[in-house]
């Protein structure tokens, strides 16, 4: 079966989407970057109605996002395209927002500042940009299972976690105008153009 289940997006979900509800209230169309199982998509998409949720993400993880789609049967939620930074052109989409959560991460640095310059670029004027994950403050760690992750996803190959300070500077044309503590040791930064 091609469906695949994240606890960890059963767990934050709902924290998300309490800031989701507030951020996204007017918006209409939203890009999520690396769509993963699929999960949040149609968690979000069946939240809030009155957008329509793309999904995006490298070609291995789209049957699983179809999957969780087709069975949701939700109108506002759209099938995957493909993308991964550093490799595919931007999607030309009329989006007003972007979301992606646990991305940042497992990026490598080249890939995480490009993906901020096209997020800042492509989103028009009040355009909002939602960021959920680990991330650093002033080069610290905010715990001791961040820095043992960090080395673990580090040892595999990954980005690793990045400081709030370093997005900020990729995030040319954008403000961080909130940060969010949330469960896990996560944040969700708020962007905006």
């Amino acid at each position: 079966m091609s469906k695949r289940f994240s606890p960890s997006c059963e767990r934050n979900q709902q924290p998300i989407l309490e800031h989701l509800a507030i951020h996204f209230q007017d918006v209409k169309q939203v890009l999520e970057i690396g769509s993963g199982t699929g999960q949040h998509a149609v968690f979000f998409a069946e939240n809030l109605p009155h957008l329509t949720w793309q999904t995006s993400d490298i070609i291995d993880n789209h049957p699983s996002i179809k999957a969780w789609r087709e069975e949701s049967a939700l109108a506002n939620l759209n099938e995957p395209i493909e993308l991964m930074m550093g490799r595919d052109a931007w999607p030309d989409l009329p989006t007003d927002a972007v979301f992606t959560a646990n991305t940042t991460h497992i990026m490598q640095p080249e890939e995480a500042k490009q993906m901020m310059g096209l997020v800042a670029d492509s989103l028009p004027k009040g355009g909002v940009f939602c960021q959920y994950g680990p991330m650093k403050i002033d080069g610290a760690f905010t715990s001791e299972s961040n820095r043992e992750f960090d080395a673990k996803i580090t040892s595999e190959g990954c980005g690793g976690i990045r400081d709030i300070e370093q997005l900020k500077t990729w995030a040319k044309g954008m403000q961080l105008i909130e940060m969010h503590t949330m469960p896990a040791n996560n944040f969700l930064l708020v962007w905006q153009v």
